[in-house]
C-alpha cells in the first residue's frame, strides 16, 4: 500500500510524471517557476527527500546533478487514492459516490452517458457483463 503524500509532494510528483517519470532538479525548479510556485530550494529538496523515503522516487547521480525517477506510476497513485477515498467517504459504495456526483451536479447527465458507454465498451472487450 502506498503511503499518503502531501499536496506539495503531489505537485512535485506531477511534474516528474509529466516529464515521463524522470526529471533533473533544474527541470523541477523550472516547472515550479513556470507555475508561479516560488518555493525555496530547501523546501523542494526536503519534499524530494520525503518522496524518496516514501518510495515514490529514487535518485540517480549524473555527474554533479541529481535525476529523480518515479517508482510509482501516476495511474497507480490515482487508483490507490480513488480506492482510499471511496472506502473512507462512501464505505466502498460506488453507487453512493455516483449518486452524490449526480445530485450535486458534479457529474452531468451527458458525462454519465459517456461513462456508461465507456463501461459497455470495456465490458465487451474484456468479456465481462456490465452491472
Amino acid at each position: 500500500m502506498l503511503q499518503q503524500i502531501s499536496e506539495s509532494e503531489l505537485v512535485l510528483m506531477k511534474i516528474i510524471w509529466k516529464n515521463e517519470g524522470t526529471a533533473l532538479y533544474s527541470q523541477i525548479i523550472e516547472q515550479l517557476e513556470q507555475d508561479n510556485a516560488l518555493w525555496k530550494k530547501n523546501t523542494v529538496l526536503t519534499l524530494l527527500s520525503r518522496l524518496i523515503e516514501k518510495n515514490y522516487l529514487k535518485i540517480r547521480k549524473i555527474g554533479r546533478r541529481n535525476e529523480y525517477i518515479a517508482l510509482v506510476k501516476e495511474e497507480e497513485y490515482q487508483t490507490t487514492q480513488t480506492h482510499s477515498f471511496l472506502t473512507k467517504v462512501f464505505g466502498g459504495n460506488v453507487k453512493n459516490l455516483v449518486s452524490t456526483l449526480l445530485q450535486q451536479d458534479i457529474l452531468s447527465a451527458e458525462e454519465l452517458r459517456e461513462v456508461e458507454e465507456y463501461w459497455a465498451e470495456i465490458s465487451q472487450s474484456s468479456g465481462r457483463e456490465p452491472k
